[in-house]
């Protein structure tokens, strides 16, 4: 058996875009069967559902782009700020930024000579510095904040993907047949997300699409009682 260590390299996970695009094609996934099988259960005309569910594809993907990108671009100005408030720090005040990673070494372990002197070998140069002190004191990299306009993109057409499964039947056809369409590429697209889940995180794949089609099951039958529900009341 070899002892040899093999290098690996860890994917970047912390920009949000990934983030975005699996849940965008859950959310619109998830939010278009249950509108499309609540409006079928109310009033299974063809061009109604039709519409609803074009209305609520391009509504949903837009509302879903424009708060990613809110979330995103608050977040990273955020950060942002606390990284200059860091960076006036380190200018002004380089003996205590160098003091207070001495001491955050030493709380790891590290014996306070080496402590040390790997702190002042940090400060000699200032973007190492701030690089560093951000690591240790944000848990952020100054290099991947996250870019909200590409998770905003993602998000939109991720939402736009999942929506549009289940609205496909309704162009060619409606009634019974088409909800049937709907629900079993609604499922399909369920398992999908939820393997596609079970690859990214290394999750177990039965954990990760039972999950998945649990919720959409759920949320698709509960619309489809209430439009039920409500279609019979109007009748």
């Amino acid at each position: 058996m070899s002892d040899e260590v093999h290098p690996h390299k860890h994917r970047n996970v912390r920009g949000g875009t990934a983030r975005a695009a699996v849940f965008g094609v859950s959310d619109g996934l998830v939010s278009n069967v249950s509108l499309i099988l609540g409006i079928a259960g109310a009033n299974s005309s063809q061009s109604l559902v039709r519409v609803t569910g074009l209305a609520g594809l391009v509504a949903g993907a837009v509302s879903m782009a424009a708060g990613e990108y809110v979330s995103m671009a608050a977040q990273r100005e955020l950060l942002e700020y606390e990284l200059d408030l860091e960076r006036h720090s380190l200018r002004i005040n380089p003996e205590l930024e160098t003091a207070e990673l001495e001491a955050i070494y030493r709380n790891r372990g590290i014996a306070p000579e080496l402590a040390a002197a790997m702190a002042h070998s940090v400060m000699d140069d200032p973007e190492r510095a701030l690089e560093v002190h951000a690591r240790e004191e944000m848990g952020v990299d100054p290099g991947e904040l996250g870019q909200p306009v590409v998770a905003a993109f993602a998000s939109f057409v991720a939402f736009a993907v999942g929506a549009v499964l289940p609205l496909m039947p309704w162009f060619f056809t409606g009634g019974s047949s088409a909800i049937v369409a709907s629900i079993v590429l609604g499922l399909f697209g369920a398992i999908g997300v939820g393997a596609a889940v079970a690859v990214a995180t290394g999750r177990s794949f039965p954990r990760a699409i039972l999950r998945q089609v649990a919720i959409a099951v759920v949320a698709a039958a509960v619309t489809y009682a209430v439009g039920s529900a409500v279609g019979a009341e109007i009748g």
